[in-house]
């Protein structure tokens, strides 16, 4: 069987530098963006017309999965922003953090917001969900 790695995880957004921002905000870093198309683009989409700007964003420390954010260009994104968590698809993200406090400190000086409350999972994990710009998702857990 052929081993499988995570390399990143690919988010369609309406605003990328606000996406961007919000991610900065956690400690991200950007990696790279570009705008890509052209047929390519289209066969491996499955749509006509593909034209995307796109950035590639690292986490913090530099290992971990990355994350693709794009804005579709064209044809027109569709779908719905502030989806709730029990929405079919994915949901979030989650990263694991040496500090939970830190990260949720940066996200609010930053206008960012929790869904709720950061919480004690079983005294494994304190953990929460921060709510980003179009309903993005990312929970944050820290090892206890």
């Amino acid at each position: 069987m052929t081993a499988f790695r995570m390399d990143h995880v690919g988010v369609t957004v309406q605003d990328l530098d606000r996406a961007i921002a919000f991610f900065k905000a956690l400690g991200f870093e950007m990696e790279g963006r570009q705008e890509v198309g052209g047929p390519w683009a289209d066969r491996v989409n499955g749509l006509d017309g593909t034209e995307v700007d796109m950035a590639m964003m690292i986490p913090p420390g530099g290992g971990g999965t990355k994350l693709e954010l794009a804005r579709f260009i064209s044809p027109d994104p569709v779908g719905e922003t502030d989806r709730p968590v029990n929405s079919f698809g994915f949901s979030h993200v989650c990263y694991q953090v040496e500090d939970v406090d830190a990260v949720i400190a940066r996200a609010r000086d930053a206008g960012y917001g929790l869904v709720r409350e950061l919480v004690n999972y079983q005294d494994v994990y304190r953990l929460a969900y921060i709510r980003g710009p179009e309903g993005l998702l990312v929970e944050v857990a820290q090892a206890l």
